[in-house]
Parts: structure tokens; sequence; C-alpha cells
């Protein structure tokens, strides 16, 4: 397989589910076509439960679902916070879901002291490239942590309580840092502001959401397609000078997914357009903003070009302009140019360090070494979501500039990327090399599920993608109006079990 072959279709080839449905990790849960399809409160709790199974980074079988009318609450426990976070936007990516009530636990696989959690944030803290130079304290009691200070963005402060919430035996987060702008922003400049950020979200259909900004104060109503575009309407509502946004109004109903409403978001935009909408996205994120990035248009591919001082803001950079309406291919040129003056052996320890203290992969031997500040990790790993976890760990640490991932997985099963569910896109890394399993479930059976996964899906219209398999393989035609949907129709078609999708014929409008 050619470099440039490999590339385009890395992401297909990592989601290759071919066991995970049949096997459903070893549960023998039943397959999702045999769900009826229709919008009751079972149904819905089941199609959830389906989604929890199929991810690596949440304990499905500690987490229970109840559903009334498509308000969700899960209860159960988990090890670490983000594990809670992420099993409410999975269930957020659900039809027929309203709202998320998540009263999961927290329960660490092991106690630690306040005293050194409280040293490990704030390390986490101060070595986080993006997070170093904000004024933050920390304290912590009975695993709670504090956060108190200030930051200049929302942003910064929800990036300085993920960067808190990563930390093994943390059991909860008070974000109490304060906004503290520059300068006050008169509301006519923030109206149009935030509505040009929805405008260009891929994540958030925007035809129905109305905005109002009094004193700074932002109110959201109308109506969006899924909980889970609600939640990305309220991120992106949240621009310079914003001091609150209520999203209580903003309805979610399946009916504002009607292409008719979305037909004017994805038509043909200009260079112009597509690269000011980059700027903009990377002028409101915090690992990306201090340098500049150059992105370069032609035709709906985004080159960019220049320098950064951390492999962290490079993938960022990257993940934004790929998450920008016009855009379905991002070649990143960026250069990474450390201006830490450290040695390898310094960088190393740090890795190790970003390591032990993460939530999801300290119990793992990983050796670590750093040549040229190029990171080597090698050792066995349980997923390839943990393989990810600590590639992810190392690219933050200052003085790495690429990451060599050896990291070997022992339990399988690929990766299932959900743009509403993860913040990075792994599967342009080179250390991602899972490969599909051949299938032992019958192409009918196989078919069945894949039109249920669709069906369940609130990102895409299942009547115009039609599925077709044979010996395991999926062939999916049609047309969607996005590359978002075009990207879910191919996910959905992994996680109901096809071993490789066809998805050359399916037409983006």
């Amino acid at each position: 397989m050619n470099a440039n072959y490999k590339n385009e279709y890395r992401c297909i080839t990592a989601m290759a589910a071919s066991l995970l449905v049949t096997v459903l990790l070893g549960y023998g849960a039943v397959g999702a076509a045999l769900v009826e399809k229709k919008l009751d409160n079972q149904n819905i709790t089941d199609a959830i439960e389906n989604e929890l199974l199929f991810d690596r980074a949440v304990p499905a079988n500690d987490i229970d679902v109840k559903v009334v009318d498509g308000v969700v609450t899960l209860r159960g426990k988990v090890g670490n916070i983000l594990a809670k976070e992420r099993a409410a936007r999975m269930a957020e990516t659900v039809k027929g879901v309203r709202s998320v009530v998540n009263l999961v636990k927290v329960k660490p696989a092991t106690t630690r002291s306040d005293s050194a959690i409280e040293r490990d944030v704030q390390r986490a803290l101060l070595e986080d490239p993006a997070a170093d130079s904000y004024e933050v304290q920390v304290s912590v009691k009975n695993g709670v942590v504090k956060l108190t200070g200030t930051t200049q963005s929302r942003t910064e402060k929800q990036l300085c309580g993920t960067v808190a919430k990563g930390v093994k035996g943390v059991i909860d987060v008070e974000n109490k840092i304060r906004i503290k702008y520059k300068s006050e922003r008169p509301d006519v400049e923030i109206r149009p502001e935030i509505e040009k950020a929805l405008r260009w979200s891929v994540l958030v259909d925007d035809a129905l959401i109305d905005v109002e900004v009094d004193d700074g104060e932002v109110t959201l109503t109308g109506t969006v397609g899924s909980a889970a575009e609600k939640r990305q309407a309220i991120v992106q509502a949240w621009v310079v000078g914003v001091k609150s946004v209520d999203a209580s109004d903003l309805k979610v109903a399946r009916w504002a997914r009607n292409e008719d409403l979305r037909k004017d978001k994805y038509v043909a935009k200009s260079a112009v357009e597509i690269r000011d909408a980059i700027k903009d996205a990377f002028l409101y994120d915090p690992r990306v903003s201090s340098f500049n990035v150059t992105p370069d248009i032609a035709g709906s591919t985004v080159t960019l070009r220049g320098t950064v001082d951390n492999l962290k803001a490079k993938r960022a950079a990257e993940q934004d302009a790929r998450h920008t309406v016009g855009v379905t291919y991002v070649s990143n040129r960026l250069k990474v140019r450390p201006d830490d003056d450290l040695t390898d052996f310094e960088v190393a320890g740090n890795i190790r360090a970003a390591l032990n203290r993460d939530a999801y992969v300290d119990r793992y031997d990983i050796t670590v070494s750093v040549v040229g500040g190029i990171a080597y990790l090698s050792g066995t790993v349980d997923s390839y979501f943990e393989k990810w976890r600590a590639d992810d760990a190392a690219s933050k640490v200052r003085g790495v500039v690429m990451v060599r991932n050896n990291l070997e997985v022992d339990y399988g099963g690929p990766i299932v990327y959900d743009p509403y569910v993860d913040d990075d896109y792994p599967y342009v890394d080179d250390w991602y090399d899972y490969e599909p399993n051949h299938s032992f479930t019958s192409d009918i059976e196989i078919k069945q599920d894949i039109e249920s996964e669709l069906w369940w899906s609130p990102f895409v219209d299942e009547d115009e993608v039609k599925v077709e398999v044979s010996g395991g393989v999926a062939t999916l035609t049609g047309s969607v109006d996005s590359w978002i949907e075009h990207g879910a129709a191919t996910d959905n078609a992994y996680e109901g079990g096809a071993t490789w999708v066809d998805n050359s014929d399916l037409e983006v409008k």
C-alpha cells in the first residue's frame, strides 16, 4: 500500500470492527438489528448501551442507563472523570436523546493522598504547553480538585479543567477560575461573531438557532437535531466577551435534521471564506492562538504552514481546520521547533512523569526514550485507545517534535472515532496499525446491523444511504450533505460489523 493510499484510507482501516459487534467485548449482546426501530424508552436505552459497549474507554458493564421521554440518566461507576464525561457524550449521539443527566460516580482504582494529587495537578498545568502561563491555583480535598485564579477566555478555563481531570486519583473538579477579558465588548460585536462560529462549525446545523446577547449574556433558542449538537452550539457561543450562555430553550428535535434546513450550510465556499473561518478557529483555541499558522486553501484541501513550539499545537491546528465547513482534507506541514533548552534525557523524564500521572495509562510499564526530540514509546497496553492516550500525553511535553509509538496492543479492537465524542483525530498518525479481522457473521445480519446503526444515528439521513454487504465488505451508495455525515455513515457501517467499507460511491452533495 503506498503512502498516499494509506493516508487516505487510514480512517477506514482504523475503524474496522468486524468482531466488535458480534462479540461485543465478550458480553454476548444481541446485534443492533434485533432492536426494533422505534423511539421508545427501552430501545433508546438499548441503543445507548450498544454505543457504550463499542467503546474501549468506558466500562460499559458498570454503567446503568435509564431513559424517560428522551431524557437519559446514567448511573454507576468509572475510574476517572474523563470516562464519566465520555459516557455522557456518547449517549448524546443517539437519536431520540434530548438531554443527559450524569450521575455516574468516579471511583479510582487506587486511593491517593490529596497532597499527591495536588502536586500532580500543579505539575500537569505547569508542563502543559498551553496552560503553563495561566494564573491558576490548585487545592485538593478528599480527591476533589478546586481550581481558582484567572484566564482570558472560556476555552483557557476549560483547558485547565481538562488537564486536571486527566490526573489519576481525581474524583471531581470544581472549576472556579474567573474569566478576565482584556476589554469589554459590545453586544453588537459578540452576536455576529457567535452566529459566524455556528455557521462555520461542521458539528452544528445552525439554521434554526437564534442568538440573543444582552450585556454579554448569551441566550440560544430554537431547535437542533441532537443533544450532541446542542452541546457543540454552547461551546461555539463562548466567544470573547461572553459572560454566560443560556441554552435551556434550545430544543432538540429529530425533524431539525431535515436536509432542506441545511442546504445553505454546505454550499461551495470560497478560499477566502474558508481561510478566514480557520483563522478564527485558531484564535479561539489556546493551544494554537499564540502561533502564526497560515492555512493555504486549494478547493476543499487545506495546507497548514508555519512553526509551533510543541507537537500538540500542530495536531490541534489540524483538528481545528478539519472541523471547518468546506474542508475535506488537511495537509499538515507545520514545523515543531521547541524553544526550551531541554536535553533528551530531561524530555524523556517529563514524558514518564506525564504517563505516570495519567488516569488511563498510569498502570502500564511503558518504556520511553528520546533522541533528537523524537520520543519512542514501547511496551504493551490493552487497547488502541490507550495507545493513543499515551501518544497524546507525550505530544504535550515540551521538547517533543515527534512521537514514534511502538506500543503493542494486547487486547485488540479498533478505536472508534466520533467528532462529537473525541477531541482528537488519531487516524492520521503512522502508529495506527490496526488490521481488520474476518467476520463470522452472515452478510444479511451485517447489513441489518448497519442499517440499524444508520437509523439510530442523529447525523445521517438513513433513507439516502443504501447498504449492500458481500463477504463482510459493506458498500455504501447514495448521497449525504457533508463530509461529517459521510464519515458518520462509514463509522456506522464498521460498528455494524463490516470488515471493510467501500464508500467511494457515497456522494457528498
